[in-house]
């Protein structure tokens, strides 16, 4: 079975990023490959709308066969507001608490970010993950890209 990869805004801007662009890319080669599924948004769809062409038109350069969309809906909402209120990140951190609750909503294999403030930070992981815990979900995986490519044996 494909692994499950959900993405946000970040590792589709990454791709052009000099600093992100050789991981993100090698894990988009994954997605070519039919090595893994990317999990996309309606939330990632709407963030993308104020992004640069090129940002926003990546994802039409592979089959739609390629992804598996998910939506966001009042339960998500409530685990993400259940993130803010506990503590785990500031309400500015909002849209960041979604993608993390669509992800473990839809049971991902992981998330992928380059978000490192708010999102792939060990203490804000481990706070995700109790509140997942306390609320009957299960524990979500998330990572970079740079975590998600394959090296090869040297």
């Amino acid at each position: 079975m494909k692994q499950r990869i959900y993405i946000d805004t970040s590792v589709i801007g990454g791709y052009f990023d000099e600093e992100f662009s050789e991981s993100t890319q090698k894990l988009f080669e994954r997605l070519e490959k039919g090595e893994v599924v990317f999990v996309i948004s309606d939330l990632l769809e709407l963030e993308l709308i104020e992004a640069p062409s090129r940002v926003r038109e990546l994802l039409y350069n592979f089959s739609s066969e390629k992804f598996e969309r998910v939506s966001l809906t009042e339960e998500i909402k409530l685990l993400a507001d259940t993130y803010i209120s506990t503590g785990v990140v500031g309400k500015t951190s909002l849209e960041d608490c979604r993608h993390i609750a669509l992800a473990t909503i839809n049971k991902v294999d992981v998330l992928a970010s380059w978000n490192f403030k708010h999102i792939v930070n060990l203490d804000r992981i481990k706070g995700y993950n109790s509140v997942n815990l306390r609320m009957g979900y299960p524990m979500i995986e998330i990572r970079s890209p740079k975590d998600l490519i394959h090296y090869d044996n040297e």
